[in-house]
């Protein structure tokens, strides 16, 4: 809801395309810089107090603007009220997402040989969220105004917190002295088979990240379909992740975790390569939804690897760290979508599909021959 919410009130409230994108941007860098420092938090700090005070801060922070913008005669411009409340709540959210992920980590060390069931089930909400989030603002900011899609969102943080446990991970006392981006930076040198993991997938989100920025470039310019089109592209990719997220549980069980990894990087390899050459709206719909079926599989994987090697103390700081880096290539695509000629944008995504076949081909020929062992 704040993701998505937010632009959606800045676009009611101000009419303006452009502060709405500004507000777009406005939320999402302070969501960056938020990784560097909330995992050292969270180590520092433990679970519990980071996630609720995130969560009563951006409570209080919607609610305030809430107030704003239902004053009618208010001396804070509701565009100011806005802007102001995009980069907040940004920052504030992603705080409570690393102390929630360190606590599912701690939930996964806890499972053992189960921790890829943990991993698929957390994944699973957060894929079902990320559905209905955008879904329940729209309604309400329909039905009800901003006032009432900022209180419902008060609602959630404050029951959130509510709903905490008494006893979720404890602050480390003996978290060392280095912490935040140092010591993930440390730590991943220290894990080859998560470093080699992350570095496929980050090579593996820049062809993502390119295709999700071009597109509505692709299917309204060259296909000649509609921008709900476009849409229903991700709507249905994101299905498609659920389900795989769904049978990379039961697959792991049966066939291991470096099975499932390999097949999910071929399916998801094989699956850009494709798009590249495909040029109709049916052909880019259904191997998108097996890119990012793909890609289900290899979150699983990914955060099952995460919760069993990196050591609890430095949990929080190596986290922020491996997000951190896979969120980096979405930016930078944006950034190449709108320089590059949109008769080359076929040519790019050709280049970034051999490079994530390779980046994910290195990736798990390289886990095949390690041996991690749990923190």
């Amino acid at each position: 809801m704040t993701t998505y919410g937010i632009p959606l009130i800045v676009v009611a409230t101000t009419g303006s395309a452009t502060l709405t994108g500004v507000a777009f941007a406005l939320e999402w860098l302070p969501r960056l810089v938020a990784f560097t420092v909330a995992g050292s938090l969270v180590d520092r700090h433990g679970v519990a107090r980071v996630f609720r005070s995130a969560c009563i801060g951006r409570a209080l922070a919607v609610l305030m603007a809430a107030l704003l913008l239902a004053v009618p005669d208010s001396e804070v411009p509701s565009a100011v009220t806005v802007m102001t409340l995009a980069p907040l709540t940004g920052f504030l959210t992603e705080c409570s997402y690393i102390a929630a992920e360190t606590a599912g980590g701690e939930a996964s060390r806890t499972a053992g040989l189960g921790a890829h069931r943990v991993q698929s089930v957390l994944l699973a909400i957060d894929q079902t969220a990320m559905l209905a989030g955008p879904l329940v603002s729209g309604l309400l900011l329909e039905h009800g105004g901003p006032a009432l899609m900022l209180s419902t969102l008060a609602a959630c943080s404050l029951l959130a917190a509510t709903l905490l446990p008494r006893q979720p991970t404890a602050p480390n006392r003996s978290v060392q002295s280095k912490t935040g981006v140092r010591a993930g930076w440390d730590t991943l040198r220290a894990l080859p088979a998560l470093a080699w993991l992350v570095g496929g997938l980050l090579v593996s989100n820049t062809a993502i990240a390119l295709l999700q920025a071009a597109m509505p470039v692709i299917v309204v310019t060259e296909l000649g379909r509609s921008s709900t089109d476009a849409g229903l592209i991700w709507s249905a990719a994101a299905l498609a992740s659920l389900l795989a997220i769904a049978c990379a549980r039961r697959a792991i069980d049966r066939w291991g975790l470096w099975s499932v990894g390999a097949t999910a990087a071929a399916v998801a390899a094989g699956a850009t390569l494709a798009i590249a050459q495909a040029d109709t709206y049916r052909e880019y719909a259904l191997l998108i939804a097996a890119l990012m079926a793909g890609e289900g599989g290899l979150t699983v994987v990914l955060r099952t690897l995460r919760s069993h090697l990196i050591p609890p103390g430095v949990f929080g700081s190596t986290l922020s760290l491996t997000i951190l880096l896979l969120l980096v290539p979405f930016p930078v695509a944006g950034l190449l979508v709108a320089t590059i000629p949109h008769d080359e944008i076929g040519h790019a995504i050709t280049a970034a599909a051999l490079l994530q076949a390779l980046g994910l081909f290195a990736a798990f020929a390289r886990l095949r021959t390690l041996r991690p062992t749990p923190a």
